[in-house]
C-alpha cells in the first residue's frame, strides 16, 4: 500500500488494522517491521495520501476498492490440520465489509489462499437482503522479503484475476489502471480468478521445491568431495534452469513456503490426486532433514557432545534483510541446540525480539546484540543467516575470544573459509568438505 501510495499520489490510501498498537506503531518512526527503504517511503506519503486508522468499519463505507490482506495460517486442528489454510480470518473480515459496505465495492484478494477461496468470499458477500454489489479480484503478491520495495516498484509481472463477465473485467480494468501508473503493461498478467489462487501457491511450491533439490545434492557433495557452490554454477548456467534459489543451506523458512507446499497437498489428497500430494509433501520433509542433518553436523564435529558448550548463533531471521523469523530454520536448530544442553547466545540485527518471543521460557539462551560480546568463550558459531554484516567482522579478533579448538559451522556458505582456516577454525560449510585442523 505504501508503494501503491508514492506510486499513485491521485488516490487515498488507507492502511486498517485490529491491533491499534500496530497501526500506532505505523503512524510513527518505529515501524513495526523492517524492510529495506520502507520508512522513507512511509514518511514521504504519511499524512498526505497514505493514512494508518483503526477505524476499520468507516474505512470500509469510505473505500472503492479494499485490498484483503489478513492472515491466513495453515489450520492446528480439525480437518486438513497440519495442511489446510485457515480460512476463518478471511471469512470475519468479508462479514464485516459486508455489514459495513454501503456501495459496490471492488474486494481484492491479496492473502494467499485456497483455490477457489473467492467463491467462499463472494457467498458471505452476497448472502440474505444485501443489495450491494462486491466484484472479487484476485491479486497475489510475489514479493520477497528483504527485496519488497524493489520487487514491488519493479515487477516481474503483476498478476490479476478475475471472472470473466463485464463486471468481472471492468473491475479487472480499474485494478490495472492503478499498476500502469508505473508497471509497464506487459508486465500485467490477466487470467480467470482460479488461475491466479492456484499461481500464487504453484510459483512458492517451485521455489521451495529449487531449496530441497539443491540441498539434497549439497548433501551427496559433503560425502563425494564435490563442492555444491561449483556444481550449483555450471547447474545454474544452463537457461533452461537459471542460478536463482540454487544456494546450499539448513533449509527454507519465512511464512509463506510451508503453509502454501501444505495446502497444495491438501489440495491435491482433497481431490485424491494421492501421488501428487507425496510428491510435494516430499519437498517439506527434506526441508526438516536438512535442518537436523545441520545440528547432526554440529553436534558429531564437536565430538558428539554439546553438553554445556557456548555456541554463538550468527542470524536468526529466515532471510536477510528482514526482522521476520516465521518458521525460521534458526527456531527449529536452536531448540534442538538446547534439546543438546547447549548454551547459546543468539545475535541478529533486526531479529532478537521475534527469537525472544520464539524461544520464549527456554533456558540456557542469550540474545546479544552486538556479536563480538555473543562470541566471548564460544566454542563455535553457527551462522544461520546470511547478514551482509557478518562478512564485516573481524574473524581474528573473534578467534581470539574464543575457546580453543575453535568451530565455525557457515550454514549460508557466507564466509571466506581458506581465510577462517588460516586463522585457526575448524570451519563446516555445506555441500563442502570440512577445513579442519583436529
Amino acid at each position: 500500500m505504501t508503494v501503491i501510495a508514492s506510486k499513485c499520489p491521485d488516490y487515498k490510501v488507507t492502511v486498517v488494522d485490529i491491533s491499534e498498537e500496530k497501526i500506532k506503531a505505523w503512524n510513527s518512526s518505529n515501524l513495526p517491521i523492517f524492510e529495506p527503504g520502507l520508512l522513507e517511503r512511509v514518511l514521504k506519503a504519511r499524512g498526505k495520501n497514505l493514512f494508518f486508522s483503526a477505524e476499520i468499519d468507516r474505512c470500509i463505507d469510505e473505500a472503492d476498492i479494499i485490498f484483503v490482506a489478513v492472515n491466513t495460517p495453515t489450520k492446528t486442528f480439525g480437518e486438513g490440520a497440519g495442511k489446510a489454510i485457515d480460512l476463518q480470518f478471511i471469512e470475519q473480515t468479508a462479514r464485516r465489509i459486508k455489514e459495513n459496505a454501503k456501495s459496490k465495492k471492488i474486494v481484492v484478494e491479496k492473502s494467499t489462499i485456497s483455490v477457489r477461496a473467492a467463491e467462499t468470499m463472494a457467498s458471505i458477500l452476497h448472502a440474505g437482503n444485501n443489495s450491494v454489489q462486491f466484484e472479487i479480484l484476485s491479486n497475489p503478491e510475489f514479493m520477497a522479503e528483504g527485496t519488497g520495495i524493489r520487487d514491488l516498484e519493479n515487477p516481474d509481472r503483476v498478476l490479476i484475476g478475475s471472472r470473466n463477465t463485464p463486471s468481472g473485467l471492468a473491475a479487472r480494468d480499474v485494478l490495472m489502471d492503478i499498476y500502469l501508473h508505473w508497471v509497464p503493461e506487459e508486465r500485467l498478467i490477466t487470467t480467470n480468478l482460479w488461475s491466479s489462487e492456484l499461481s500464487k501457491l504453484a510459483t512458492n511450491a517451485f521455489l521451495a521445491q529449487r531449496v530441497s533439490s539443491i540441498n539434497t545434492i549439497a548433501a551427496i557433495c559433503e560425502v563425494t568431495e564435490a563442492d555444491v557452490t561449483e556444481v550449483s554454477r555450471a547447474v545454474g548456467m544452463d537457461s533452461r534452469i537459471g542460478s536463482k534459489f540454487l544456494n546450499a543451506g539448513p533449509g527454507f523458512g519465512g511464512s509463506c513456503f510451508r503453509k502454501d507446499i501444505l495446502n497444495m497437498v491438501y489440495l491435491c489428497e482433497h481431490y485424491q490426486l494421492n501421488k501428487i500430494a507425496a510428491f510435494w509433501e516430499q519437498v517439506v520433509s527434506f526441508n526438516d532433514y536438512q535442518m537436523e542433518s545441520y545440528v547432526k553436523r554440529i553436534l558429531q564435529a564437536m565430538f558428539n557432545t554439546l553438553v554445556g558448550k557456548k555456541l554463538a548463533i550468527f542470524g536468526f531471521a529466515f532471510k536477510p534483510d528482514t526482522g521476520d523469523t516465521r518458521d525460521a530454520p534458526a527456531i527449529y536448530i536452536c531448540k534442538r541446540l538446547l534439546e543438546e544442553k547447549a548454551c547459546l547466545k543468539i545475535t541478529d540485527p533486526h531479529a532478537l525480539d521475534n527469537a525472544m518471543k520464539d524461544l520464549q521460557g527456554m533456558k540456557g539462551v542469550d540474545f546479544i546484540e552486538d556479536p563480538y560480546r555473543a562470541v566471548e568463550g564460544a566454542h563455535g558459531i553457527a551462522l544461520i543467516t546470511e547478514w551482509a554484516s557478518y562478512k564485516k567482522l573481524d574473524y581474528q579478533k573473534i578467534f581470539d575470544a574464543m575457546e580453543k579448538p575453535a568451530f565455525i559451522f557457515d550454514g549460508r556458505n557466507h564466509l571466506d573459509h581458506k581465510a577462517l582456516y588460516e586463522i585457526g577454525f575448524n570451519v563446516y560449510p555445506v555441500g563442502k568438505s570440512a577445513l579442519k585442523h583436529l
